[in-house]
């Protein structure tokens, strides 16, 4: 990534009459856009070792039921449904590694 600096964007805003002006730092304008998550997809919210998978393609689930064990830190998170739904695809492998928002299971 090129660290060289942008100049400020800049840009005016008015308040009650008075005209500000305003800008943005390049770090502004470099910046990862938001995107929301996708319901159909469950990620991992921490890097952990996949520990057991308890789904399979093509399972139906309700809200609540567990999916997975992840350990993270020698402490087992036991991963839920968040929906009703059927399993797509489970892209965990139990003894694998996962990191920070990787995907571990889709539903349809």
């Amino acid at each position: 990534m090129d660290d060289t600096p942008t100049p400020p964007v800049p840009s005016t805003l008015e308040v009650d009459d008075t005209v500000f002006e305003t800008s943005h730092t390049g770090k502004f304008a470099r910046r990862t856009r938001y995107v929301p998550p996708d319901p159909r997809k469950v990620l991992s919210f921490i890097t952990g070792l996949v520990r057991e998978v308890r789904v399979k393609p093509g399972q139906r689930v309700r809200r609540g039921d567990h999916l997975l064990v992840l350990e993270a830190m020698k402490m087992e998170n036991d991963i839920s449904s968040p929906a009703d739904g059927t399993i797509k695809a489970v892209l965990a492998v139990p003894g694998k590694m996962v990191t920070k928002g990787q995907v571990l299971i889709e539903f349809e």
